[in-house]
C-alpha cells in the first residue's frame, strides 16, 4: 500500500467519522436540523478531496452504518435510499473534479451536478423501494424530500463546500488528481 493510498484511507475514515457525528450537532436545532442535510457534506467533501471511489464508498456506507449504530435514519426506506444518493454525490464529485480544470466556477458546477444527480438517484431508489413494499411515492413527495425540505441544506452546501474545497486544495490537502494542482483563477 502506498503512502497516497494510506492518506486517502485516513481522510475517508475522517469523513466517515464526521458523517456519524455531524447529525448530532445539527440535531440540536430541531426546526431545521434535518433540513441541513448534515451527512451530505462529508460525502461530497470526500469525493472532492479523495476521489470518486472513496467518495462513493463513504457516501454509501455512512447512512447505513449510522442507521445500524444509532437507529437514525431509519434503515428502510430512508437509509437505503440515502446510501445510493450519497454514493452518487461522492462518486460524481470526485470523478468530475478530477477530470475538469481547477477553476472556481468548475467547483460550483461539479457541486451542482453532483447534487442534482444524487437527488434524482434518491428519488428513483425511493420510488423503487416504495413500489416493492406496496407504498406510494408521488412527484409531490419527491419535490418535498429532494428540494423543498432540503433548501437550508442546499444553501449550506452551496456556500460551505466550495470554500472548503478551494481552501483545502490551496493548502495541498487534495488527494484527487495530480500531485500539484493549478491554483484557482
Amino acid at each position: 500500500m502506498t503512502a497516497l493510498q494510506v492518506r486517502r484511507m485516513t481522510y475517508a475514515a475522517l469523513y466517515l467519522a464526521i458523517a456519524m457525528v455531524l447529525p448530532f450537532l445539527t440535531g440540536q436545532i430541531p426546526e431545521i436540523g434535518a433540513m441541513l442535510c448534515p451527512m451530505h457534506i462529508p460525502a461530497l467533501l470526500c469525493g472532492f478531496m479523495c476521489g470518486w471511489s472513496w467518495g462513493a464508498m463513504v457516501g454509501f456506507i455512512s447512512p447505513l452504518l449510522r442507521s445500524v449504530i444509532f437507529g437514525m435514519p431509519a434503515m428502510f426506506p430512508e437509509a437505503v435510499s440515502m446510501a445510493f444518493e450519497l454514493a452518487v454525490y461522492g462518486g460524481m464529485a470526485g470523478l468530475l473534479y478530477k477530470k475538469l480544470p481547477r477553476r472556481k466556477w468548475v467547483t460550483y458546477a461539479v457541486l451542482l451536478a453532483s447534487m442534482v444527480a444524487g437527488r434524482v438517484v434518491w428519488g428513483t431508489v425511493r420510488l423503487l423501494l416504495m413500489g416493492l413494499s406496496g407504498g406510494t411515492f408521488t412527484w409531490a413527495l419527491f419535490l418535498a424530500g429532494a428540494v423543498t425540505n432540503a433548501i437550508p441544506g442546499i444553501i449550506l452546501q452551496l456556500v460551505l463546500i466550495p470554500v472548503l474545497v478551494m481552501a483545502m486544495d490551496r493548502a495541498g490537502l487534495s488527494l484527487n488528481g495530480p500531485e500539484t494542482t493549478e491554483r484557482f483563477t
